[in-house]
């Protein structure tokens, strides 16, 4: 009988090797014939039949184990079912065997599912027919329960970024038209009421709103939208109405960019990420080892539970829903992390290299001294500026304009006839001819600098800030100067980083020594490098490494992304230059460091809570090896006990917990 259970299980094997190399044949056959069309649709549901099949297959094994179970309870008292009980278990069981025979010959490593394999063959080949079939349900019960928790986790981490209405109001020929959504085009004009759902990407081009952004940047305080704004896909009106012209719409919106970077996220290979599964294939070797030794003293089914022991099935399953939960917290915060592994390195990292401008810098700019020569004073050189600039919108017009609003200045409205743009800008009012701009600006218009303006330019220049210089009529009258804006969250972030232990922090930035330096003293960095080519940033990344520092590089401009490609986690933030945001491993949503702190709390979060699962899950083993000497425990036994281990794991995992911050 015994001879009979291996002779079926190993042509069930064989069996299923052949069909499916039959079927690999023909899968290569219909590659090569898709190649040559160009039917996206039809590739992609090709890919989506995939999956769904792969779902299924979990049921579909599942439901073959448990008929299984019941077939061999029953050949017990009718035996003319034994060869068939044998057949549909050996079926069941072929998922096993393959991913036991992949991790011994692909991957050449022991591991977990080689233990399950041997565990299981051991119980046909002792005549444990039952306690075999049993070890293949709960196999695969614990592949059900993994599926059905990461279904629901990707359910809740993309549902947030998928609340879209199915129909929209569209502007056409001054009347608001209800059309699908998936009728809208880009340059259509889409109506947004309160209370509305924003169904695209796109820019405000009348009205005004209070939006909340929250799904985007994990804000809950709603933002003030105007004309020239732009808003995007899944954000709430809290009230009023916009007419936003459509830049992106569908798929291509940033709300469902994002939600296919979080599918990719929760879809990573937990054996090469996730550290529960290193502490399961680590234990592997020594368990098969001591069963090994104990065959001699507990027979060869004893030997058998002390293999079942291995705490592998239970982290398989545990490790990968603790960190989809805390991939699930990320995007409630406003943190994209398109790479799981980030959340693991981010625990070791010890260095962290700041881009300057653009990361600790905002792109708007701010107005520092107002310089003014003999015929004026300050407040009428900034009233000047502010009315040349007052129709601009780069960022250096509306530093100046924000500085104006400052100081409670009333700036007159200038008809657009008498605006010049060249270098700098040309305005007439109240009889005067006002210039504004540029040094090279200036000296085109003929103007001589006055040795004011000069020393003014040169302590500008040493500090790293540039002047826009004011001229009236004929003569230069002041200068304003510009210096950029250290984010105001900068130096809280900077406490708190330390506060979790990261040792070196760095400015890397093109800029000049003096500029970057000031910085560097003013934020208390450790070090600084200015003057660095964007090819160079990776080479000090490299060199930092070497000295054994595990680095974290944040940046946001193009001139980042080789460093960002060559550190060990990369961070961008929203609104950062496109190539940047796809280079990085995590995104700050709400366009700002404010999060940064707490992406460090998730993956000590994560980490903490690993720590304590590990616990939980070898507390079985030491219970299995104890019964297994002292109790003569057997493999049904040891089933027994390793799923109240996994009960117990579920369980710690649905308590209440809070991910503290280290910010208060």
């Amino acid at each position: 009988m015994v001879l009979l259970g291996i002779n079926v299980l190993v042509s069930f094997y064989v069996g299923s090797k052949i069909l499916e190399k039959y079927r690999a044949k023909k899968k290569e056959k219909s590659i090569l014939t898709n190649a040559f069309t160009d039917d996206d649709a039809e590739k992609k549901a090709l890919v989506e039949t995939k999956t769904n099949m792969d779902e299924q297959e979990i049921d579909h094994y599942l439901k073959v184990s448990t008929t299984s179970i019941g077939l061999v309870s029953l050949s017990h008292f009718y035996p003319p079912l034994t060869l068939l009980s044998l057949g549909v278990f050996s079926y069941a069981s072929l998922p096993i065997y393959k991913n036991a025979e992949n991790s011994l010959f692909r991957e050449r490593r022991i591991d977990n599912y080689l233990l399950n394999a041997i565990v299981n063959f051991t119980c046909v080949a002792t005549g444990q027919y039952f306690v075999a079939a049993l070890a293949a349900l709960v196999y695969h019960l614990g592949g059900k329960t993994l599926a059905k928790a990461q279904g629901k986790s990707k359910e809740i981490l993309t549902h947030v970024f998928e609340q879209q209405p199915r129909s929209v109001w569209v502007l056409e020929d001054h009347v608001e038209i209800n059309v699908p959504l998936e009728t809208v085009h880009i340059d259509d004009i889409v109506v947004v009421n309160t209370s509305g759902i924003v169904p695209i990407d796109g820019v405000i081009i009348d009205g005004q709103a209070i939006i909340d952004q929250h799904i985007l940047t994990g804000e809950s305080q709603p933002v003030e939208m105007n004309k020239g704004d732009r808003v995007f896909a899944s954000t709430m009106l809290v009230a009023g109405k916009i007419f936003v012209k459509v830049e992106q719409a569908g798929e291509e919106t940033t709300i469902s960019k994002i939600a296919q970077m979080l599918r990719h996220t929760t879809d990573f290979k937990s054996k090469a990420q996730l550290k529960g599964e290193t502490w399961a294939d680590q234990a592997a070797v020594p368990l098969l080892g001591v069963s090994m030794l104990t065959v001699p003293f507990l027979g060869v089914y004893g030997a058998a539970s002390i293999l079942n022991s291995s705490p592998g099935n239970r982290i398989r399953i545990l490790a990968p829903l603790e960190t989809l939960y805390h991939l699930n917290q990320a995007s409630h915060q406003g943190i994209l992390i398109k790479d799981g592994r980030a959340l693991e390195v981010l625990m070791k990292v010890d260095t962290i290299p700041f881009d300057k401008t653009g990361t600790l810098t905002e792109e708007q700019p701010k107005v520092g001294k107002i310089v003014v020569c003999d015929n004026y004073t300050k407040n009428d050189v900034l009233k000047y500026a502010g009315a040349a600039e007052r129709r601009m919108t780069h960022p250096i017009a509306q530093a100046i304009l924000k500085k104006a609003q400052e100081f409670n200045l009333t700036l007159p409205d200038i008809d657009d006839s008498k605006y010049q743009l060249g270098y700098g800008i040309t305005v007439s009012f109240d009889g005067k001819i006002i210039r504004v701009g540029s040094t090279r600006f200036m000296i085109k218009e003929g103007f001589v600098l006055p040795d004011k303006i000069v020393k003014a330019m040169k302590h500008a220049h040493d500090d790293g800030h540039s002047l826009v210089i004011v001229a009236i009529n004929d003569d230069i009258e002041g200068a304003i100067e510009i210096q950029p804006s250290v984010r105001p969250e900068v130096k809280s972030i900077i406490n708190g980083l330390r506060k979790h232990g990261i040792q070196h922090l760095v400015i890397v930035s093109g800029d000049h020594q003096q500029p970057t330096q000031k910085l560097a003293e003013e934020l208390g960095m450790d070090d600084f490098f200015y003057d660095v080519l964007p090819e160079h940033k990776a080479n000090i990344v490299e060199q930092l490494q070497k000295k054994g520092k595990i680095v974290c590089f944040i940046g946001d401009g193009v001139n980042d992304t080789i460093a960002m490609k060559k550190a060990n986690v990369s961070i961008s933030l929203r609104g950062a230059t496109s190539i940047a945001t796809d280079t990085a491993q995590v995104i700050l949503m709400d366009g700002t460091l404010f999060h940064l702190c707490t992406l460090f709390d998730i993956s000590k979060s994560l980490d903490s809570y690993l720590q304590k699962m590990l616990a939980i899950t070898f507390f079985p083993v030491a219970l299995i090896f104890g019964g297994a000497f002292m109790l003569h425990f057997g493999v049904l036994t040891s089933i027994i006990i390793n799923n109240a281990g996994l009960a117990a794991g579920i369980g710690y995992l649905t308590l209440p917990r809070k991910i503290e911050n280290v910010i208060t």
